[in-house]
């Protein structure tokens, strides 16, 4: 069985919550490593910089394995953690979410305070887009110009069928397609491009690499 790995999100999306007048706007954005995250949160400190709290909390790594979240002045425990477990619950990796609040002049207490910033979180990644990820293997075919328009039509048709995905294409003497492939999906390419090509093209492989693919 092949491994799973966390997903994350394709781009950064805004959601405003409100409970008993105070204002949570939640900031989730994709972040690469610790250093994209926290010029994320800079950068929503400093448009939001009159809301009283920018509690915090991020999981990066290809596996999800490093986290980190902030309180920011609330009470201990009462809102970054319980957004990290948002995004831990979710499986979500690579991925930073703010949530700056505007204090309504009721004091919400330790329960509601852990509700406000998980819905808060929870209702913003509802309206995310998600990215998954899976080990892949990279495949190069090299062709001649001339028939570089049918063999990419044949790439892009083939890996809409076998949860693969396209990489980049180089234009030089020939013509450089890459894809990125399952592992039981290399024999079915190899008698794909031997059917466009009469038997005249033979993909090379590369290494295995955790890359994004379409969500289910």
């Amino acid at each position: 069985m092949s491994r799973r790995y966390p997903s994350t999100i394709a781009g950064p999306v805004e959601h405003e919550f409100v409970v008993s007048r105070s204002r949570f706007v939640t900031t989730a954005h994709p972040a690469a490593d610790p250093a994209a995250a926290e010029a994320v949160i800079a950068d929503v400190r400093r448009r939001s910089w009159d809301a009283r709290h920018h509690c915090t909390a991020m999981v990066t790594g290809v596996l999800g394995d490093q986290a980190r979240s902030s309180d920011d002045g609330e009470p201990s425990g009462t809102a970054g953690v319980p957004m990290l477990e948002v995004l831990r619950r979710r499986e979500l990796t690579d991925v930073v979410v703010v949530v700056s609040r505007w204090f309504g002049g009721v004091k919400l207490g330790a329960g509601g305070l852990v509700r406000a910033y998980s819905t808060s979180v929870s209702e913003a990644l509802d309206r995310a887009v998600l990215v998954r990820r899976a080990a892949r293997t990279q495949v190069t075919v090299v062709v001649a110009h001339a028939d570089a328009g049918r063999v990419d039509n044949a790439l892009r048709a083939w890996v809409q069928h076998h949860d693969a995905t396209s990489g980049e294409t180089v234009y030089g003497e020939q013509a450089t397609f890459e894809v990125w492939v399952p592992a039981d999906g290399i024999a079915a390419l190899r008698a794909e491009l031997a059917a466009v090509s009469a038997g005249g093209l033979e993909p090379v492989l590369g290494d295995e690499r955790v890359v994004d693919l379409p969500a289910d």
